[in-house]
């Protein structure tokens, strides 16, 4: 997943498969890339498409990676690269030709060329972050795996409040039916009921379900979808399919 101003390299949110698609894309645009990735934490899932993005192939390509301080007090790039190294992986990604530079960041407020990000520490298992991106009045907020109470009320973390208020888009974690969620309250995910909650009430633009229970068929998710499409169509409520396109609408 990625955002993009005309021309600009990228931003690319988080660093899984589909990572592999987007390089081969940029690639053929004949130019070296340099651009970043924001990292909302480093579960597997999360970052294990780096060493498959095509451009770091390319000594001419440097990604800026941002990723969240650890528990244990390493360093979020000694982290990453303690993952992606023998005897998980056949090389050691620091080997690769191309300038890979993790920057770690917690409750920060940082720019990425033309972007103004803001990046707050929000509930799930282990250190992860949730993001927003503004630009040109346009507004962004990443979470893609958040922690829904577990007692089952729908309060709101303040650090959710604060990245999600009145945004365009919010890109959010919709796991779990909420009978799933009965079973599965501490796996760090949440409802798609509670992510409409929270869309809601921030007065968010569009709220694009994502983090799909990997058991669901496309049936399945348009069935929730039905379930829980937005009153008097706000928020608008959309699926996130793969290849989807998203343009500025509000």
């Amino acid at each position: 997943m990625s955002l993009r101003v005309g021309d600009d390299a990228p931003l690319i949110l988080d660093l899984g498969t589909g990572v592999r698609y987007l390089g081969h894309q940029l690639r053929s645009e004949g130019r070296p890339f340099v651009g970043a990735a924001l990292l909302t934490h480093l579960h597997w899932d999360h970052v294990q498409g780096l060493p498959f993005f095509p451009p770091v192939l390319d000594p001419d390509t440097r990604l800026d990676i941002y990723a969240p301080a650890q528990e244990d007090g390493r360093a979020a790039g000694t982290a990453l690269f303690e993952m992606i190294k023998p005897p998980m992986f056949p090389i050691d990604i620091s080997s690769l030709p191309s300038t890979l530079a993790v920057h770690t960041v917690g409750d920060d407020e940082f720019n990425i060329g033309r972007f103004e990000v803001t990046s707050r520490f929000i509930p799930h298992i282990g250190p992860t972050l949730g993001y927003r991106i503004e630009h040109a009045g346009h507004s962004v907020a990443y979470l893609p795996d958040h922690q829904q109470p577990v007692d089952g009320t729908l309060d709101i973390a303040d650090a959710v409040a604060e990245l999600v208020e009145g945004v365009d888009v919010l890109i959010h974690d919709s796991q779990y039916t909420t009978d799933e969620f009965r079973h599965r309250s501490t796996w760090g995910h949440c409802t798609g009921e509670y992510a409409l909650h929270i869309a809601r009430t921030f007065d968010v633009g569009t709220l694009v379900m994502f983090h799909h229970d990997p058991s669901r068929t496309d049936d399945d998710l348009e069935s929730n979808l039905s379930c829980w499409a937005g009153e008097d169509d706000r928020p608008r409520v959309v699926l996130a399919r793969e290849g989807m396109t998203l343009s500025p609408s509000r």
